[in-house]
């Protein structure tokens, strides 16, 4: 719950910061906050050299799990609401198992795959009842930022399966902090060359350090002690509860609308992803 909590607040404070800093900055200040935050976790531990070992595969999946996804929801926040971009982030599971199966041949069977062409459809009708290519009466275009919402949930897919055949067994706070110290090394030069010409105001700067600390390198801690306690499956479950808290706090502090067709189409999603994830099975007869 603190988990998802922590998660569904990072889309609050993303649509906070971006509107002063723009996507690329957004995205790449906080990856630099989060490996600030916990680079001296990693050194306390005395985990420096595994990084060293492996810094190169680790640098390259902090650009697909964390600099491009993170800059990819900046942009997308701009134009659409938190709790539609939390929705289509709660695809991450079926793009992940899409990815396992087309990359390391990890098939579903079943039920698993009832639930992937659930989950798409859901992605769909969402899409479709969302999604234009035509500026609408704020003339902001929502179709590009739905798939670029749906492209950082394949960047996390892509992620996964890369971690797991090239980095399996490698001490999580590692793959944490060389990721988020990667993301900003691939971000550092788009985030000088977008700088804002005007400086950033102080609720920017506050939320952008909110979401950095807290959402990123806080959150990352909290999941993989998850991933120790419960296991990947049960860590993974929140992601059921990230949209709940996102459309809220959108509610509250942003006035935002939750309409009944996001609803709706938010419970396939989440129905299809608890299928494919084998969450929810059929009773077997006795």
């Amino acid at each position: 719950m603190l988990l998802a909590a922590i998660w569904g607040a990072s889309f609050l404070f993303t649509r906070l910061s971006v509107g002063e800093f723009g996507a690329l900055p957004t995205a790449g200040v906080r990856v630099a906050i989060a490996a600030l935050f916990l680079m001296p976790l990693l050194v306390a531990r005395g985990q420096l050299s595994a990084l060293r070992a492996h810094w190169k595969k680790i640098f390259f999946l902090g650009l697909l799990n964390s600099g491009i996804p993170f800059a990819l929801y900046a942009y997308a926040l701009q134009s659409i609401s938190t709790g539609l971009s939390s929705l289509l982030n709660a695809t991450v599971p079926l793009f992940g198992a899409l990815v396992a199966w087309l990359w390391l041949k990890d098939r579903p069977h079943g039920m698993k795959i009832v639930g992937l062409l659930i989950g798409f459809v859901g992605v769909a009708l969402l899409a479709s009842g969302k999604a234009s290519f035509e500026p609408n009466a704020s003339g902001l275009v929502t179709g590009w930022a739905v798939l670029a919402c749906l492209g950082a949930c394949l960047c996390y897919g892509l992620a996964a399966s890369f971690a797991k055949r090239y980095l399996s067994g490698q001490p999580s706070l590692v793959i944490a902090t060389g990721s988020q110290v990667g993301a900003t090394l691939g971000l550092a030069v788009p985030t000088l060359l977008f700088w804002p010409s005007q400086a950033p105001g102080v609720t920017a700067w506050l939320a952008l350090l909110t979401v950095g600390v807290l959402c990123t390198g806080v959150a990352y801690v909290l999941y993989f002690r998850l991933i120790d306690r419960v296991g990947a499956a049960g860590a993974l479950t929140v992601t059921f509860l990230i949209p709940v808290f996102a459309m809220v706090y959108g509610v509250i502090f942003l006035d935002e609308a939750v309409t009944a067709w996001m609803l709706m189409c938010g419970a396939v999603i989440l129905f299809g992803t608890s299928l494919s994830m084998g969450l929810l099975k059929p009773r077997e007869r006795v």
